[in-house]
């Protein structure tokens, strides 16, 4: 059975338009709209088209919506998509094909045209960048929300995904951490409806925090031990100094080392804490 969830916020004259074409689409999947503290006409759209809505008292984020839709979707395939009229309902057969192929998570990857401004789009390049050299695989829109996913496999790591709007940044690098296939499928992405909920200015540092966590989330020891040999290199070139100038070992020098030895094992325990994160058992 399919499952298809969409988190939505204020998002009413979009889903007005969306949720009559999924219906057709697909009759027999399961539709649900996750309405995350919606304060416009989203239940009475859903109500007008037959289609399930989980209603949130308060908003909790975007992740939180799609947390909420994986525990209650009932089938075996779950289709995440934006409410907001981005994403073709006819794109979801080419996701669910490439599952067909043995993938276990397939994600709709938008290009540069596809991307919210500038901005936007020179942030995800980073990300991907940053994604494809931790995990040795080519990753073409880490941040994509219109992915198709085996339930089981997703809901393994739901107490890892952020309430936030970076639940697909996590829930891509746990896949590849776990050894989980995982395809890119090019779509194309229409302009959205309304106004979109992502303040860049506000959300700049989370956007660091982000490219923190994917290195973190998937291996801390190639982010800790790199960041250990410079404060290595730079005690040694201290020592040299001092040495040839004073001829003597400096506090600085000192702190330099301890500072290489502090973080190199700050990532050796980061590395098999995330090891445990990812146990099947979890």
């Amino acid at each position: 059975m399919l499952s298809i969830v969409l988190p939505a916020k204020n998002e009413a004259s979009a889903l007005a338009e969306l949720l009559p074409r999924l219906r057709a689409a697909y009759p027999d999947a399961e539709v649900m709209v996750v309405d995350d503290g919606s304060a416009d006409d989203t239940a009475c759209v859903c109500k007008q088209n037959n289609i399930n809505n989980l209603r949130q008292p308060y908003s909790m984020g975007n992740g939180a919506a799609i947390k909420r839709g994986a525990r209650a979707a009932t089938g075996d395939i779950i289709v995440f998509m934006d409410a907001d009229g981005q994403h073709d309902p006819a794109l979801i057969s080419r996701l669910l094909a490439r599952l067909d192929q043995g993938f276990d998570m397939v994600v709709g990857a938008r290009d540069w045209s596809g991307q919210a401004g500038i901005g936007r789009g020179l942030a995800n390049t980073i990300y991907n960048w940053l994604a494809s050299r931790m995990t040795g695989f080519k990753v073409l829109d880490l941040t994509s929300g219109f992915r198709a996913v085996r339930a089981d496999k997703f809901r393994e790591f739901l107490h890892l995904l952020p309430n936030g709007f970076s639940y697909p940044t996590t829930c891509t690098m746990a896949f590849f951490r776990s050894a989980y296939a995982v395809a890119y499928e090019p779509i194309p992405v229409a302009k959205r409806m309304g106004k979109s909920h992502i303040k860049p200015l506000k959300d700049g540092l989370r956007f660091l925090l982000i490219i923190f966590k994917i290195t973190t989330l998937y291996s801390p020891l190639k982010l800790f031990a790199p960041a250990s040999v410079v404060f290595f290199l730079l005690g040694l070139g201290n020592y040299v100094y001092t040495y040839l100038t004073m001829h003597r070992l400096t506090n600085m020098s000192v702190l330099l080392f301890s500072a290489a030895v502090i973080v190199l094992l700050i990532g050796l325990v980061s590395e098999q804490i995330t090891s445990l994160m990812y146990r099947p058992d979890a």
